[in-house]
Parts: structure tokens; C-alpha cells; sequence
């Protein structure tokens, strides 16, 4: 079992930072700029051959009595409960503070394993200014820097230390984890997707609130469903460029988009008491960009009357007619109405996107087709369609090989398209066809 390490401390003082150093990734959104992460973060470190799992948290305020740091406080106390062992981490620039002191009373309360980490600690020589931080009553400041990577190994083995039942783990072999599914929900912001995340998952996961942009960074969460493990992926809501003025948000764009690109199935969430914007279509046309599987789910279906739902229907045929291959959903994330055809939808999309098509299959098809319908002449061409095999899978590609397939017109595509996706039961996913003309060894070479 893998040692978790939770990392705590007031806003700023570089947990993110510290996260990205203890997993070696860039996962974390890190900026000098206070209370940036808002939901607990998790992340895979490895030290020798110790693995441990890390999660970083929002700034802590434990007597926070309402708003968004009451959310982010009860995000804290979740990962705190959830570690082995507890970082505080403290800025030693700045020196003590009274809501370290809260901090440090909240971590002796509970008696759970904890280590004081002094940050920020770089060309501290004397380490005079570490004194201080002794009155917390958590015993020894380390000092660290983790803008410099000074300490953070050694940091990191003294953590592990305070774990006896670590060592008599050692000898025995890691099992082996199935293939994890990565499910992104992605959208516009305030449109639910925290609070679609929290109810299947059965609790408060993620900071779910009444204010755009609440979400900041792209939340990686596991979960378990019939025996079989997936990756739940909570994005930053993408708003018009025009309309991104912090550079937080920018950075929070950038991460929403690589979330989508890493993720196997996008499940893009719609809100049905604003309509589908050109925001909406925008987010759709780069998940298929991406090849990424794709199904659509309009939430907060339960605020529209029957004559709003026929025009919201009427809109998403319209202007997300590019996405007809995708399923459609009527959700309601609070009152938890819908969701499990959602679920469905999203596993019959990911099986869509790795299926296998053996090239006889697509060879026999691709020949039916064309005498079923021939493609159109095109001046003193007829494209000849000889072949096809599969090129590549999420998303499924279908390479086809013939002469002068460079005069197919897009109808015959789109024909062809919709034999292989009715042949092979693809729902949920782009088809990519790809047309190779043989080379004439005849003609003429300058």
C-alpha cells in the first residue's frame, strides 16, 4: 500500500510548488498569488523505491465560517483525514503567523503523524529565522526550498520515516493496477461539473460553488466502478478569450486543454438555462480536434418548461450538428436525475474508440459500399477504391488505399463514414479516414 502525504499550510506559502517537486511533474498550477488552488490535488511521487501518493491543498483556515474558504478548509480536513503523515508547510520569509498557530493546534489535536517544513529557506545559513516556529509544538523545522529543489529528497525520507509499517511492506510485490480510463468533463464555467463529479463519487470532492470560475486547476480523481478503475477529470471552466483577464485563468485554459487531449472519454456539460453559445461549439470543436470520444449532457434540465426544452433541443441540433455522432443527455447534477445513462454512454464511447476493425471486415465493407454506390467522376477520373486496415485507434482510423483517391469528395466520405460507424456500432467517437493513392511507376519524373 502506498504511504499518502498530505501537504497543508496558509495560502501561499508554496505547497503547489512543493507538490510539483515531490511528484517531478508540472501538474500543480503554480503562481505567486494567493489561494490559486482551491480543490485537493493528487499526484504520484516515487523515492527510490518507495512510491507515495501526495495531495496538495488549498490554503487552510480552519475557523473559516463561510464562502469559498469554509469549501476549501473542508477539502483540507478531507486530505488530512485521508494521509499517513501531514506537511505543514510554513513560510519562514514571512516569519509566524497567528493562522499557523490555528493550524498547528488543529494537526496536535488530531495526533496524527505531521512534520513542520520551513520553505523558502534558500541561502538561510545561520537558519536563526527557523527559531520561532519551534513555539508551534510540532517539533524540528526543516527547511527546504522548493522553488530550488534544496532539501526536498532528504524532506521527503524523514516523511517516509514516520511510517514504521512502510518498511515491513518492502518485500512484498506491487500488484498490478488494470488499464485506468480517463474521463474528462469539460464546459463553460459555473455549469455543474464539480457538482456532477460529487455525486457520483457520493460525497464533497471537489469545491462545488455558486461562482464562476471556482474550479482553478485540472482535479484528477480515482475512482472505482464494477471492477474497473477510472480517472474522473474535473476542468476549469473556458470562458470567451476576450473575457480571460487574470493570469491564473490563462493557465487554467491551458490546463483545461490538456486535460482533454490526455483524457479518453470528454464529457461535455451544457447548461439548459443559458443555451448552447458559441462557447459551447467552440469547447466541442477542439474536443474533436483532439479525437477525443465525446458525449454531450445538458444540465439543470429540471429549470426549463416544455416549450424551453423543444428550443434547447431545436439549438444543440443546430449548432452542435457536428457532434451527431455523439449520445445526448438530459441531466440534473443535485437532484441526481440521469446520470446513470450518462455513465453508460461514456463506457460505450470509450469501447467505440479502441475497438478493433480486422482489415477482411473493412476490406469486404469498403467493396460493398462502392457497389452499392460508386464514387463520382471527377473530369477524366474515377477514384478506384481497392483496400482498407485500421491506422490507429482513439480516435478509430481507417486508412484506404487506391488510385486517384485524391478526387473523393466529401459526400462520398461522410458515405463511407457512416457504413464503417453502422458496421461496427460506433457511438461516441470521431472516425478519421485517411485516402493513400498508389503511385503510377509510368509517369513521367522531372
Amino acid at each position: 500500500m502506498k504511504p499518502v502525504i498530505a501537504l497543508v499550510g496558509r495560502p501561499n506559502v508554496g505547497k503547489s510548488t512543493l507538490f510539483n517537486r515531490m511528484t517531478k511533474s508540472r501538474d500543480a498550477i503554480v503562481a505567486d498569488y494567493a489561494g490559486l488552488t482551491r480543490d485537493r490535488h493528487y499526484g504520484q511521487g516515487r523515492q527510490g523505491k518507495h512510491e507515495y501518493i501526495v495531495i496538495d491543498t488549498g490554503g487552510f483556515e480552519p475557523d473559516a465560517a463561510s464562502g469559498i474558504f469554509k469549501e476549501m478548509a473542508k477539502q483540507t480536513r478531507q486530505a488530512v483525514a485521508e494521509a499517513d503523515v501531514v506537511l505543514f508547510v510554513v513560510d519562514v520569509r514571512l516569519g509566524l503567523s497567528a493562522q499557523d498557530h490555528e493550524i498547528a493546534g488543529y494537526l496536535r489535536r488530531l495526533g496524527k503523524p505531521a512534520m513542520l517544513v520551513g520553505n523558502k529557506a534558500e541561502g538561510m545559513k545561520d537558519g536563526g529565522q527557523l527559531a520561532e516556529f519551534y513555539e508551534l509544538g510540532l517539533g524540528e523545522v526543516f527547511p527546504v526550498s522548493a522553488a530550488h529543489g534544496q532539501g526536498i529528497r532528504t524532506m521527503i525520507d524523514m516523511a517516509l520515516e514516520k511510517l514504521p509499517w512502510l518498511s515491513q511492506e518492502e518485500d512484498a510485490e506491487p500488484e498490478e493496477d488494470d488499464k485506468v480510463i480517463k474521463l474528462a468533463v469539460a464546459g463553460r464555467p459555473n455549469v455543474g461539473k464539480s457538482t456532477l463529479i460529487n455525486t457520483w463519487l457520493g460525497e464533497e470532492r471537489l469545491v462545488a460553488f455558486d461562482m464562476a470560475g471556482t474550479t482553478r486547476d485540472a482535479i484528477a480523481v480515482p475512482f472505482e466502478k464494477n471492477g474497473q478503475q477510472f480517472q474522473l477529470i474535473d476542468t476549469a471552466g473556458l470562458r470567451r478569450k476576450g473575457r480571460v483577464f487574470e493570469a491564473i485563468e490563462k493557465f487554467s485554459v491551458v490546463k483545461t486543454l490538456q486535460a482533454i487531449e490526455g483524457a479518453n472519454v470528454v464529457l461535455l456539460l451544457l447548461d439548459a438555462t443559458q443555451g448552447v453559445t458559441d462557447q459551447d461549439a467552440h469547447i466541442a470543436g477542439f474536443i474533436l480536434e483532439s479525437g477525443r470520444a465525446v458525449v454531450l449532457a445538458v444540465n439543470k434540465w429540471d429549470a426549463l418548461d416544455d416549450y424551453g426544452r423543444q428550443m434547447l433541443e431545436r439549438s444543440i441540433e443546430l449548432r452542435l450538428s457536428f457532434l451527431k455522432f455523439a449520445p445526448l443527455h438530459f441531466i440534473s447534477a443535485k437532484k441526481r436525475q440521469g446520470l446513470g445513462p450518462v455513465w453508460t454512454s461514456m463506457i460505450q464511447a470509450h469501447k467505440s474508440s479502441t475497438c478493433k476493425m480486422p482489415t477482411p471486415v473493412l476490406t469486404r465493407l469498403l467493396l460493398e459500399s462502392v457497389q452499392f454506390q460508386t464514387p463520382k467522376k471527377v473530369g477524366p477520373y474515377r477514384p478506384k477504391l481497392r483496400y482498407a486496415h485500421q491506422g490507429g485507434m482513439n480516435p478509430p482510423v481507417i486508412v484506404i488505399h487506391g488510385n486517384s483517391l485524391e478526387h473523393i469528395t466529401d459526400a462520398y466520405r461522410r458515405f463511407l463514414e457512416g457504413r464503417f460507424r453502422k458496421e461496427f456500432n460506433l457511438i461516441g467517437t470521431p472516425l478519421r479516414i485517411e485516402f493513400k493513392t498508389s503511385l503510377n511507376p509510368y509517369a513521367d519524373k522531372d
